[in-house]
């Protein structure tokens, strides 16, 4: 039975991982069950099968559209959201037969709704909902004469979202958090597994380096993904704002300890020292050129402790008490102290420290989700490292009683921008959707409106439309199958189509291809139950897809266009101020300077770079024809992500300077600080088209330009070796970035300063 639970429990886990929070599955659920309840009483009332489609329909509106966090933002959208539906569809049933009234009011509504993004979610979610549902009139060709009955249907399909989003499928922000926060420990844990596998490789040239290290790089890339799904759920989903700042204190910690233990088990790994850039960039060569003699018993001892604390992640829950657990952290924990160290190489010694860290990142975690427990088994190490925990909370408490949150106002462009586009894109559409067909040229406006939604460049814009095409096209010969499958049997049609909508919303974050699949299936059905399917039904529905998404990458293309290059531009520059701003912080408190929030920086560089990734991803594209450009556009994100990496360790180390004794200011790291962000600053400018003044400073090692004469010996595993080294990495991917980007480079004089490597 035991045995049982365990193996649910770790599939459990691993499904957990693979969707953080369950956001997609409950996504699903929710609006599969607002659908089935919206049937079922529209059935009882004996609606025909053609509201019972636009019953449908409307359900699955009300319920994705609103996005809102908080329950009470939620219930007022919807509220508001009836209203709106009600005046669409009357409007549509009115303006049916008005073709050309009706087309400049549609153009109109599109303009409306985009221009409705820039006031937040609610007005997101209401403009979708008038568009949807004027949408959902042409579809079932709504008439003034069946609006009573179409009001009837539109309230009871909000009346029953209602009914599973409060109700049924409960949502509240403090459950999300929940089980993001199971999630990030369930992705923890894959990631200390795949640690395990790669130090269990066999050979350094064979498949099983690359596989593991390929592992290890997608399981750090998941991590750090659940870390900032937290961050966004932090205000709604805990009780105060220093609850809130605590958790992404530990969290982060968590993160920068897991991730660095990687590091330095690759360097254990290999006997030549390993880039960090290895773990940031794809499809890089295996970099374990040769492997390191590890003796026979420092190996087994750093395979049971990666183990040991492994099972400290999995079994990170208040109802693990009365084990030995406790005793097993109390000796990881030891590590970081230097109790009880293997004997070893240098680099196997900083793992076994690095275990140490990571044991006290999760011990941190777990204080600040469940609070004190199992202090009777406290070794000395872990009573301080408690006792650092709780000065901590005392000064983050501190740091939120006398924040002031700045908030966002204000009128926003590029909403203004895509609103202008998307309505002469509709226009285009209608234009040409008319000449292939006076019935079904909505389709065209609606991929037009669809590949403008969440986009912010030409090349984004492109892209999805070619998703939305190759999702189509799939759909179609679904379709086909699926409505000679079903034939007039009502209920197994409409059992179809809720199984397409579960599979359009659970897979929608995951590929946008797929999801156009399950719409254009779903399409296929629908047709069906309204007696209007044939052949040329689907293939038309490919030709005004290809048609809408034309006109949407012309229109992006002649109208107020944002260049591809020139939004990346726009965002790589905002991830180097972050990264400025977190370095110089990290810097300055480390020289002894005033504390400030260094977590609330490195999540803001962490947002920014992934918004430069994502705005990266044209670029990236397979079918992105410039082949250097892509590879370019990869190394460049991948830097950057190393800098991320050494930037949040820096933080983290210098968050510890005014709790803890093992942590000294020490004022020499200023000077460092200041080349690094003097080279930031001309990479910057050159991102800005200005001409640098000045050259990338590079040549003396941060260690030796801060050995004023005393040339003392840093222990290996030090808090201040450990701060050179991340300085030093951070100096080497800054000027790496310089080549790149076509900043000018200093070159070094022969017989200058001598460098040291840290």
């Amino acid at each position: 039975m035991a045995s049982a639970r365990r193996t649910a429990k770790g599939v459990w886990d691993r499904y957990s991982a693979s969707d953080p929070g369950l956001l997609r599955l409950m996504a699903g659920l929710r609006t599969v069950g607002a659908i089935l309840l919206a049937l079922a009483v529209l059935a009882l009332v004996g609606t025909s099968v053609t509201h019972l489609v636009a019953g449908a329909m409307t359900a699955m509106v009300a319920t994705f559209a609103i996005q809102e966090k908080e329950v009470r933002g939620q219930a007022i959208t919807l509220a508001l959201g009836l209203p709106v539906a009600l005046a669409a569809i009357s409007l549509g049933a009115l303006l049916n037969s008005r073709v050309v009234a009706g087309d400049l009011f549609f153009i109109l509504l599109i303009f409306g709704a985009v221009y409705c993004r820039r006031f937040g979610d609610r007005g997101t979610a209401l403009g979708l909902i008038g568009f949807q549902v004027y949408f959902v009139s042409l579809f079932v060709s709504a008439s003034v004469s069946s609006l009573p009955t179409l009001f009837l249907t539109l309230t009871v399909a909000f009346a029953c979202s209602a009914v599973v989003r409060f109700a049924v499928v409960p949502e509240t922000p403090e459950r999300t958090l929940a089980r993001l926060r199971e999630a990030f420990r369930a992705r923890l844990a894959q990631l200390i597994a795949h640690q395990i596998e790669l130090l269990d490789a066999d050979t350094p040239s064979g498949e099983g380096p690359a596989k593991n290290l390929d592992d290890l790089r997608r399981s750090t890339a998941r991590l750090h993904e659940a870390a900032l799904m937290i961050q966004g759920r932090l205000e709604e989903g805990t009780r105060d704002a220093a609850a809130a700042a605590l958790l992404q204190r530990r969290v982060a910690d968590a993160e920068i300890a897991a991730e660095r233990l990687g590091v330095l088990l690759l360097n254990a790994r290999s006997a030549e020292r390993v880039e960090t850039l290895t773990l940031h960039l794809p499809n890089a060569p295996t970099a374990l050129p040769r492997r390191a003699r590890i003796a026979q018993d420092t190996g087994t001892a750093l395979r049971r402790d990666l183990r040991a604390l492994h099972l400290l992640v999995v079994r990170l829950v208040p109802d693990d008490r009365g084990t030995a657990l406790p005793y097993v952290r109390n000796r990881l924990l030891g590590y970081r102290e230097e109790q009880g160290l293997p004997q070893g190489s240098q680099a196997v010694q900083d793992c076994f420290r690095a275990i140490g860290e990571a044991a006290r990142a999760i011990l941190g975690l777990r204080l600040a989700t469940d609070g004190s427990q199992d202090e009777e088994y406290d070794s000395p190490e872990v009573a301080r490292s408690r006792e650092e925990f709780e000065a901590e909370e005392i000064s983050i408490s501190g740091e939120v009683a006398q924040a002031e949150e700045d908030e966002q106002t204000g009128l926003r462009r590029p909403t203004t921008r895509a609103a202008v586009q998307v309505s002469v894109g509709s226009a285009l559409a209608i234009v040409g959707g008319e000449f292939l067909s006076t019935q079904r040229w909505y389709w065209a406006v609606l991929t037009c409106w669809v590949v403008f939604l969440n986009t912010a460049s030409t090349g984004e814009i492109m892209v999805k439309g070619y998703r939305r095409l190759l999702g189509t096209v799939l759909g179609v010969v679904a379709g086909v199958a699926l409505a000679g499958a079903v034939g007039n049997h009502t209920w197994a049609a409409f059992a179809l189509v809720l199984l397409c909508v579960f599979g359009m919303f659970f897979t929608a974050p995951l590929s946008y291809a797929l999801m156009s699949f399950f719409v254009t299936a779903m399409l296929g059905l629908l047709y069906t139950l309204l007696n209007t399917y044939s052949l040329d039904v689907l293939v038309l529905r490919i030709e005004e897809t290809a048609l809408g998404a034309a006109c949407g990458i012309i229109a992006a293309l002649v109208v107020l266009p944002v260049r591809t290059s020139h939004r990346t531009d726009e965002e790589l520059g905002n991830v180097l101020a972050r990264l400025r701003d977190v370095v110089s912080a990290a810097v300055a408190q480390l020289s002894g300077g005033p504390a400030v929030d260094l977590v609330d920086l490195a999540r803001d560089l962490d947002t920014a770079l992934d918004d430069l990734r994502s705005s990266t991803k044209p670029l990236t594209h397979p079918i992105a024809p410039l082949r250097a450009r892509r590879q370019t556009a990869r190394y460049i994100v991948a830097l950057l992500e190393t800098c991320a990496y050494h930037a949040r360790s820096l933080a983290a180390t210098a968050e510890l300077v005014p709790s803890s004794k093992s942590v000294a200011a020490d004022a020499r790291l200023a000077l460092a600080g200041r080349r690094i962000t003097h080279n930031i600053d001309l990479i910057a400018a050159r991102v800005r088209a200005e001409e640098p003044d000045g050259v990338i400073e590079s040549g003396a090692s941060i260690a030796a330009m801060l050995d004023s004469g005393r040339h003392e010996v840093l222990r290996t595993g030090s808090v201040a070796f450990r701060v050179l080294r991340h300085l030093q990495r951070l100096d080497e991917g800054i000027v790496g970035l310089a080549r790149p980007l076509g900043v000018p480079l200093a070159v070094p004089e022969e017989g200058g300063a001598e460098t040291r490597k840290v």
